[in-house]
């Protein structure tokens, strides 16, 4: 007993393995930690902006909160130094948890409550707690498996936070979101963390703790590690009872692409829904009229080469070709899986009137940013059927250089129209793309349609 309670009080801890393995070990948990803590503080900022929208918005509040709770997370640890074995294990249990369901709750609490934000302020403040509790007690671990400054602790700790942050940084972009989907990509990080803090304590620590202890980490752990396994089973199941509460009964595609998540509803051309990030892009009982309002305008005069920036679901170069001498139609849609649709839906292909069927559609499958810069081609009429513009991650598409880059691309007396979004219910952004349109060197003339939905579109003659 008078052992033990040296060691909780500073002494060097009795390892199973060599002080250097020890230590080793011990920054491999940082490592894999920190990988999974920055995965959690992603995995919120982009279910928030997705299920709330304004990613600008929704990161700020989730990271600045984070970081407010990681100071009252690493005051908080002080208290658990003495116990750092034992802290360090159920933090990271409790961190899994929560971190890797975090996901499921925000999906869920949208999907049955229709309410997200305080969720996700929750998340952040539990999660950065949490995060902000390891790195003091890793400290103490560190310094007791290996006797070394201080100083060279703190460095040989922050750097392996700092590798592990940028790796699970990465991980989550181009490996977690592709292959596992965001629901499932939290799950398993959180089984990753759980495994990763319980290894350490119960095997490089063990000596350390007392039998209860012990028994009690080991239940945690596998109760923990168990509990998100078993969601990870159910979340399929989950995922489709989520969408029928946020879409309806009649869902028949659900696809989460490398760019966004699809979703049709409607048995047939006169029922459909076509949802793009959980946004209604297109409503049968309403496309004509949208559509009709945004190209119609522009197609008075020279027509014979028409571009079509975003509209994979080819509504609107199906107005375009209305017009019997327009002989090209040039569709630029960064998400194939959207064109794929209004190819091959029977209710889709039927609303666009099997328009990529026609020889004079061309689709192009692109960033229409990135593409304008390359493209060298004039277009009598540019329809710019993008997103909304009160969707922060469309900015780019509403900007002066966008607009600039439009210009070059018109030739003498083309025509460029673009939806401006609501002037009544968001005058600013309306009134903002119409300075826009100017700025990049175009002349504007705003209209607006008052039929359901608004269709408010800005125009360059």
């Amino acid at each position: 007993m008078i052992d033990q309670q040296v060691s909780l009080r500073g002494g060097a801890a009795r390892l199973p393995v060599r002080p250097r393995t020890g230590r080793f070990l011990v920054l491999a948990a940082v490592f894999v930690c920190a990988a999974c803590g920055l995965v959690y503080e992603l995995e919120l900022v982009a279910l928030a902006s997705y299920l709330i929208g304004d990613s600008v918005t929704q990161a700020s509040v989730v990271l600045s909160v984070m970081v407010f709770a990681m100071g009252v997370g690493s005051l908080l640890a002080k208290r658990l130094r003495c116990h750092a074995a034992v802290g360090f294990g159920l933090i990271e249990a409790a961190l899994a948890l929560i971190g890797g369901s975090s996901a499921l709750v925000l999906y869920a609490s949208f999907a049955w409550l229709g309410e997200s934000r305080y969720p996700v302020v929750g998340f952040s403040l539990a999660i950065g707690v949490l995060i902000g509790a390891e790195i003091p007690l890793l400290m103490t671990l560190i310094q007791r498996v290996d006797r070394q400054d201080a100083g060279g602790a703190v460095a040989d700790l922050f750097a392996a936070d700092y590798v592990g942050a940028l790796v699970g940084g990465l991980a989550f972009p181009f490996l977690l979101l592709p292959m596992l989907g965001q629901l499932t990509g939290a799950l398993v990080t959180g089984a990753v963390n759980a495994a990763a803090g319980g290894a350490l304590v119960l095997w490089v620590f063990r000596r350390d703790l007392t039998p209860r202890s012990r028994r009690l980490l080991f239940l945690v752990n596998v109760s923990v590690i168990l509990a998100l396994a078993t969601a990870t089973f159910l979340v399929d199941d989950f995922e489709r009872a989520a969408r029928r509460a946020v879409y309806g009964d009649q869902v028949r595609v659900a696809v989460q692409t490398g760019v966004q998540e699809v979703v049709l509803t409607g048995t047939d051309r006169d029922s459909l829904d076509l949802y793009l990030d959980g946004r209604l892009r297109v409503s049968a009982r309403d496309a004509h009229r949208y559509h009709e309002a945004l190209v119609h305008p522009a197609m008075n005069g020279p027509r014979a080469r028409v571009l079509v920036l975003g509209g994979g679901d080819g509504l609107a170069a199906r107005e375009v070709l209305r017009y019997a001498d327009v002989r090209s139609v040039t569709v630029v849609e960064i998400d194939p899986a959207v064109t794929r649709l209004a190819r091959t839906d029977p209710a889709l292909s039927g609303l666009n009137e099997h328009v990529y069927r026609d020889p004079r559609v061309t689709v192009v499958g692109a960033d229409a940013f990135t593409w304008l810069r390359a493209d060298r081609h004039r277009y009598d009429v540019v329809v710019s059927d993008l997103p909304d513009p009160g969707v922060t991650a469309s900015t780019k598409l509403y900007s002066a250089e966008f607009y600039g880059l439009i210009a070059e691309a018109l030739a003498p007396g083309g025509r460029l129209v673009v939806h401006a979004g609501p002037p009544v219910a968001r005058p600013q952004t309306f009134w903002t793309v119409e300075a826009s349109v100017r700025a990049g060197g175009l002349a504007a003339r705003p209209y607006r349609i008052p039929a359901r939905p608004p269709a408010p579109a800005s125009g360059s003659p």
